[in-house]
């Protein structure tokens, strides 16, 4: 069975239940008298973004250990997306970058350890599990975005880094802390060197989306009297005053950031206009915003100011990592949603980051299942948050304490689209050739269509009119047939739509055809 096949079994029959449309305004057609063309449009499938991160960082998510074959990591990689596809998910973020080392081919920097226990050493047999991944999520409707760590350079001590490693190539661009090594933000050499990574990826990958996450300057280190170790920056902080810089070293800091966020944004619509740019930063922006918000200040000790860059509009998605139950006041879900939805003065994206892997892990704090359904819910509820990113894969997976099949039967139930990004450009949609083709003897249906244009849809929403209830189908774009066969052969489906959807997530105006 092949993936198409795949995706047709876990969808052709969900039972999308919507008030019926009248049929009206009928024309007979000309290619096929026994059917008709249909001018009204069925209802509008639902939009929401269904996000989840696949970290390879440490093998959190995948591959599920260092060194296994080709076969096992792709294996594990098609189990992976076939699970998003039953849990009606429609995007996956997959880290791409951990720590200045690539888990795709790159003339920049090493392969990654994570795949093969050793870091430059390529798969064997090869293959580029980014271009694999790519083409088996588009294959399945998936969008495919890839995550990437702006300035970490290795995790952690413990294994031996190649030559072709920054720290080898460009020691002046590395700054030991820790136990970890991390490139300098304020160099700006190490901008240039960390953009073009991520535009390498851009130009020569079919993504979807780049995604950063809330890795800016590290996590305070402490040494052994508990005092925190201050980030060896010295030397470019002393470049800048040199060079005439009269901001205070925190806002220097914050606007190197800043700068990189700008830059990669406006680099990345320069060459792929209908990529998405997303980050998810730290929950809190600052303590106090909310008033009653407490906790950890990102903007002081990460230097990130995530409210300018949504006020800005320098991305396309923000996706706050809001990493608390909705009953913790001093961190509030809803309240902390509200709020950023609040800063969104240009309309971008919302869509919060939920703490999935809390469910039944063991600890004190752990989660119900029921926590995730209703952070879901009230991100439904909450007008301006259009979706939600669920870190991470492994309690999907493994359905921990029941939380997949509560998604399943509850929130998740039917399929999504994403939300459209308009702002964005991209080819319009035109509405696709579609024909419908029923056999009076078995009711069964075969539906056959093409693009009406030369562009090929990014996806086929199909809808299926049944005893008045529609149900909606959507489809990879480089499928171009369909067969059902109904229960009853007295009892054939009243009628068919079908849409093209665009790769800003814009939808064509359907072609509406009753038998």
């Amino acid at each position: 069975m092949n993936p198409s096949q795949i995706l047709i079994s876990v969808l052709a029959f969900c039972s999308f239940a919507m008030a019926a449309t009248p049929l009206t305004a009928r024309a007979d057609s000309p290619k096929n008298p026994k059917r008709t063309i249909v001018q009204d449009r069925p209802p509008e499938p639902q939009r929401e973004f269904r996000g989840v991160w696949v970290a390879t960082v440490a093998n959190i998510d995948w591959p599920s250990k260092p060194g296994l074959s080709t076969s096992d990591q792709q294996s594990e990689l098609i189990a992976i997306l076939d699970h998003a596809v039953r849990l009606h998910l429609n995007a996956v973020i997959i880290q791409v970058r951990p720590a200045c080392d690539a888990l795709y081919e790159s003339k920049i920097e090493p392969w990654s350890e994570y795949l093969t226990g050793q870091q430059g050493k390529p798969p064997s047999p090869y293959y580029d599990p980014l271009e694999f991944a790519v083409a088996e999520a588009h294959r399945r409707g998936l969008e495919l975005h890839a995550w990437f760590n702006p300035y970490r350079a290795r995790h952690s001590d413990g294994h031996t880094l190649a030559g072709s490693h920054v720290s080898r190539t460009h020691p002046d661009l590395v700054r030991a802390y820790g136990h970890s090594l991390w490139l300098d933000p304020g160099s700006e050499a190490v901008q240039d060197y960390t953009v073009s990574v991520i535009m390498d990826v851009v130009k020569r990958y079919d993504i979807d989306g780049v995604h950063i996450d809330d890795y800016f300057y590290p996590y305070k280190e402490v040494d052994a009297n508990k005092h925190v170790i201050p980030f060896p920056d010295d030397a470019t902080w002393q470049a800048y005053l040199q060079s005439g810089g009269n901001l205070s070293r925190e806002d220097w800091r914050r606007e190197n950031v800043n700068t990189l966020i700008e830059r990669l944004y406006r680099e990345i619509k320069r060459d792929k206009s209908w990529v998405k740019f997303g980050i998810s930063p730290f929950g809190i922006w600052r303590p106090g915003y909310p008033a009653q918000i407490k906790g950890f200040d990102a903007f002081d000790q990460l230097y990130a100011d995530s409210r300018k860059w949504i006020q800005s509009g320098w991305c396309d998605y923000l996706s706050p990592q809001l990493y608390w139950p909705i009953k913790q006041p001093a961190q509030s879900y809803t309240s902390l949603l509200k709020w950023w939805v609040d800063q969104n003065a240009h309309g971008r994206h919302i869509w919060p980051g939920n703490y999935t892997s809390r469910v039944g892990d063991g600890s004190k704090n752990s989660w119900s299942r029921d926590e995730i359904v209703q952070q879901v819910e009230s991100t439904r509820s909450q007008n301006g948050a259009t979706g939600n990113v669920h870190f991470s894969m492994k309690p999907l997976l493994q359905n921990r304490a029941g939380v997949t099949d509560a998604l399943i039967a509850g929130p998740y139930d039917q399929p999504a689209l994403v939300p459209a990004s308009p702002w964005l450009k991209d080819h319009t949609s035109n509405r696709p050739k579609f024909d419908v083709d029923v056999d009076d003897t078995t009711g069964k249906s075969t539906l056959t269509w093409s693009p009406g244009g030369k562009q090929r849809p990014w996806l086929w929403v199909l809808q299926i009119q049944k005893s008045s209830k529609w149900t909606t189908l959507i489809l990879p774009g480089d499928q171009k047939t369909l067969s059902l066969t109904p229960a009853s052969p007295e009892k054939p489906p009243e009628a068919f739509a079908l849409s093209a959807v665009n790769r800003t997530g814009e939808r064509s105006q359907p072609v509406v055809i009753t038998p």
